[in-house]
């Protein structure tokens, strides 16, 4: 269980920040970076589900993900094997396809690239989308550093890939199941 007495330390103020091993980084590292846009992730989400008015069923999983994506931050913020730490695993990604996949079923066929509008839960959930493959980019780019490739857990990438992917199916649902999507019409300002 996590305890927080005390919120400020003071440790930061000198631009540096501690990761969860002890190592301290300036706190404009990519790995700081990283778990940051996971967090800002998270509270997206957080709107999505107090201002957009979401579906129940789809309002529970953002839930459950908004748990899962401290997980996430928790895993970025150790970097390394994972000993006793807290690591992603893939039963966090078969989670996401298996709600992706359910979801998905009952919305309407794309004809064409899907623009973010419609139902206001539609829209924050495209928001969420960009935030996380903002984070997803983020990650992938530390873990192409040969000094960072090792102690970048995998399956954060893949659970970021399909989170993202999920969160266009549920923008969609949001949607009346594709209903009120808002299609682009390419060259309709020529």
């Amino acid at each position: 269980m996590v305890r927080l007495n005390r919120i400020y330390t003071k440790t930061g103020d000198d631009g540096t920040t501690s990761l969860g091993d002890g190592t301290r980084l300036p706190k404009h590292h990519l790995r700081i970076e990283s778990y940051g846009t996971v967090d800002e992730l998270s509270s997206v989400l957080g709107l999505a589900l107090v201002q957009g008015n979401v579906p129940e069923p789809l309002a529970l999983v953002l839930r459950r993900i908004q748990n899962e994506l401290f997980d996430v931050g928790a895993d970025l913020c150790v970097p390394g094997a994972a000993g006793d730490k807290l690591r992603i695993t893939a039963s966090y990604t078969t989670h996401l396809e298996r709600d992706l996949d359910a979801v998905n079923e009952s919305l309407a066929p794309l004809t064409s690239f899907v623009l973010p509008g419609g139902h206001p839960a539609a829209a924050w959930l495209h928001v969420a989308r960009t935030v996380c493959r903002r984070a997803e980019r983020n990650v992938t780019a530390l873990a192409s550093f040969p000094e960072e490739a090792e102690r970048i857990n995998p399956e954060v990438i893949r659970y970021l890939n399909r989170l993202s992917d999920l969160l266009f199916v549920f923008a969609r649902a949001a949607n009346d199941n594709g209903k009120l999507d808002v299609l682009w019409k390419p060259g309709a300002s020529r």
